[in-house]
């Protein structure tokens, strides 16, 4: 496939940026960003060498939601069809083995929630809003990570009313993990992604591949998971290495706490 422009990939060796490039449209997603966002994640995980991935926008908004002024003139097929590219898009996000930061720095409205809550956690300026309004434009969206990331009853309220909420209550109800200020939002993901990358690429890998199973399933499976990933663990990797740079580190922090 190739893309067509309104996502840039930029390649910085471990991390890999995933940028949202349509800002004269607030970022908002029509069709062919659905399918650059496939493409960039599907080049991603042909990266050998790749070990994070943070998704951010260029513009003062994240995403402004779907784009419904290409579903002018079009017919219901064309738009159940669009809407499953979307879902393939969002699924895309989701079942990237790395860990993905979303950065958001200004508004995020419906679509642009999907593809946030699609990563892993998501990083926010004080001034990023956050409104999903799907019943008010009369469609149907947002109605299952939303519920599985804040709560079903905070779901339906947000979804009903379409209000728009400050970063803040983001913060406080867990859409948003770290909130800072707009000013210092590159560097404090910057800060978070050099600290996630000083872990072994494959124990990042399983540890998401446990936690993201393992929510799908009961405790004694989760349990099962986990060991089939500490097994892969131990027969794959530098484990003896890890332990050993592990205690080198708590060491060094051990010693600039005394002086």
């Amino acid at each position: 496939m190739t893309m067509n422009g309104l996502v840039r990939l930029e390649d910085h060796g471990a991390r890999i940026d995933v940028v949202l490039n349509r800002p004269d449209a607030r970022n908002a997603l029509n069709l062919a960003m659905c399918e650059d966002l496939i493409e960039a994640f599907t080049q991603i995980a042909a990266m050998p060498d790749a070990g994070l991935v943070v998704l951010r926008a260029e513009g003062p908004a994240f995403c402004a939601g779907a784009d419904l002024k290409e579903r002018k003139g079009r017919d219901e097929a064309w738009v159940k069809g669009r809407r499953r590219l979307a879902f393939q898009a969002y699924e895309t996000i989701g079942n990237c083995a790395l860990p993905v930061i979303a950065q958001v720095q200004g508004a995020l409205v419906g679509s642009g929630g999907e593809i946030a809550m699609s990563c892993d956690f998501i990083v926010a300026s004080e001034a990023a809003t956050f409104r999903f309004p799907e019943p008010q434009w009369g469609t149907v969206g947002a109605t299952q990570r939303l519920q599985r990331v804040i709560g079903v009853p905070r779901a339906k309220e947000l979804l009903y009313t379409g209000r728009v909420m400050g970063a803040e209550e983001a913060l406080r109800i867990g859409l948003v993990t770290a909130l800072t200020g707009a000013e210092t939002l590159s560097a404090t993901v910057d800060e978070i992604a050099e600290r996630i990358l000083r872990a072994p690429t494959l124990a990042l890998r399983l540890t998401k591949h446990c936690i993201d199973q393992g929510a799908r399933t009961d405790l004694n499976s989760g349990i099962r998971i986990e060991l089939a990933a500490i097994d892969r663990l131990l027969s794959e990797s530098d484990w003896r290495g890890g332990v050993e740079r592990f205690g080198a580190q708590i060491g060094s922090a051990a010693k600039e706490q005394k002086a």
